[in-house]
């Protein structure tokens, strides 16, 4: 018995089977085109990988533990009115603009549409009378539909990089909170240092001023001559210009700090900080590695290594077929007054198979392009990781040396006070040079200078290994470990489907063939 739809099923077999040889010989052709960079083996730096989950959208305050309510509010300014700020919150809603646009193309894509046309029919054409040689109105009322087929997996790649873009996004934004608010507390704490060496320049002046009244004395005694009452003015200009020059950099922070609040560089000249208002946290003798998970920099480094192994596999994709399926529905007519009626009802569906043969090597360009994009990204987490190690390791041990030259320093000022008001009594009771008295005073002034200077390096390197862990100085909690990618030896929606991680992005991600 004759079965007519058989040699239609034949017809069909036929270029579907030669679509499949011709995508698996163009899966061989892109063999070679493999990342050649990995990432740093995580363990040998003292690091566990990083969770991979969003990252919190709210900065935890670490600057209140550090209680000064001028500092958190000037913080606080700054996290709300930083035009830096804008521009990464603005970058991340475009991340999430472009997630929702690339998740949007997976899906079935429907649009009406209605149409009138208005056209001359040529008599010496194809449509006969009454319609050739006639005017008439033409409408078209209908819906269409159509949906691409993800066989291969090239949208769910395309949805994974822009997800993987959104969440480095969001950690930009994360890693800019923390970058500013560091920046704020250490701007802060530095206006503290030049404010606390002013203090200690104007006792250097009214210590000076005492020393002149003393050897004014002397003079009208006939003890000492106008050589010595010459060399005490002379030291008073000397320490007044050091007094002018700190105010300069007084006023020059003061701006730095209404800049990075967002404010007008005179909104504040009356401020006033202080080191010692400072309650610096107490340093801890060790601090486990493994909080730099927490950092939300490397963090947008790793979810952009990930996005960049989709890209990849989505380049790869490009290899297989495209299959889509276009329909559509509805009314046409010649004749408004015929549109509605059932006769004009018309449907189509239209399936489509496309392989590009030969594109001039633009689709193995493309893969080499996307490749080295993830070398790229590869080498910029990698980056990100050896420098956050680097930060950590340098606060840890500035701070440490910080405490012992704190120690060595309080005994080396309380020797040249000791030493200066000896040397003060000596020359009051005429047993002793001015220039002894100068040199003991001269140790006394770079002993209280290196102490402001000591306790605000305690502070800013505090301030600064905050940074450098994240935000806080807490245990970080323990990082899930992430999902593995599948064999490489997967089918290519299989392998798009796999969630890449650093370790095996190079090697696995997006090996389809």
């Amino acid at each position: 018995m004759h079965h007519p739809k058989r040699p239609r099923l034949k017809a069909l077999i036929a270029p579907l089977s030669v679509a499949a040889l011709l995508a698996l010989a163009a899966c061989s052709t892109q063999q070679d085109v493999q990342p050649t960079l990995r990432v740093t083996d995580e363990a040998k730096l003292g690091l566990s990988r990083p969770a991979t989950q969003e990252v919190s959208e709210q900065l935890a305050p670490w600057w209140e533990s550090f209680g000064d309510a001028q500092l958190s509010a000037l913080v606080q300014q700054a996290l709300s009115d930083n035009p830096s700020m804008q521009v990464a919150q603005t970058r991340w809603r475009r991340a999430q603009a472009a997630e929702t646009f690339t998740r949007g193309s997976d899906l079935p894509q429907v649009q009406a549409s209605a149409e009138t046309d208005r056209q001359h029919f040529t008599a010496n054409g194809i449509y006969p009378k009454p319609l050739g040689g006639s005017t008439r109105t033409i409408g078209t009322l209908q819906l269409e539909g159509s949906w691409e087929l993800d066989l291969f997996g090239k949208q769910r790649a395309e949805l994974d990089a822009a997800i993987g873009q959104n969440r480095a996004a969001q950690a930009d934004v994360q890693a800019a909170r923390l970058l500013l608010s560091s920046q704020v507390a250490r701007s802060y704490a530095q206006l503290g240092r030049l404010q606390a060496q002013r203090l200690v320049a104007e006792r250097n002046l009214a210590q000076r001023n005492e020393m002149l009244a003393l050897i004014r004395q002397r003079v009208q005694a006939g003890l000492d001559t106008t050589v010595e009452l010459k060399q005490g003015e002379g030291a008073l200009p000397d320490v007044r210009n050091q007094i002018e020059a700190l105010d300069e950099q007084i006023g020059l922070a003061r701006h730095a700090l209404a800049a990075l609040t967002g404010q007008p560089p005179a909104a504040l000249d009356g401020l006033s900080a202080s080191i010692k208002a400072l309650k610096v946290p107490a340093m801890p003798s060790s601090i486990p590695m493994d909080l730099l998970a927490r950092r939300a920099d490397v963090m947008a480094a790793l979810w952009r290594a990930q996005a960049a192994g989709h890209q990849v596999d989505a380049a790869r994709a490009m290899f297989y077929p495209n299959i889509d399926l276009v329909s559509y529905a509805g009314y046409n007519s010649i004749g408004l007054d015929q549109l509605l009626k059932p006769s004009s009802w018309q449907w189509g569906l239209m399936p489509a198979i496309h392989l590009p043969l030969f594109d001039g090597d633009r689709r193995r360009a493309n893969l080499q392009g996307k490749v080295a994009e993830q070398d790229a990204a590869l080498a910029g987490y990698n980056q990100a990781v050896l420098q956050a190690v680097q930060e950590v390791a340098d606060q840890l041990h500035s701070a440490q040396s910080i405490t012992r030259q704190q120690r060595e320093q309080a005994e080396a000022q309380a020797s040249a006070k000791a030493s200066y008001q000896l040397a003060k009594q000596r020359y009051g009771a005429g047993l002793g040079t001015y220039l002894t008295v100068l040199s003991a005073e001269s140790a006394v002034l770079q002993q209280r200078r290196l102490a402001v200077d000591l306790q605000a390096r305690a502070a800013d390197t505090q301030l600064a290994l905050v940074r450098a862990l994240g935000g806080s100085l807490s245990p970080a909690p323990v990082a899930s470990a992430p999902p593995t990618s599948t064999t490489s030896t997967s089918t290519p929606t299989q392998a798009a489907q796999a969630t890449s991680t650093p370790n095996n992005t190079p090697a696995q991600t997006g090996d389809r063939s």
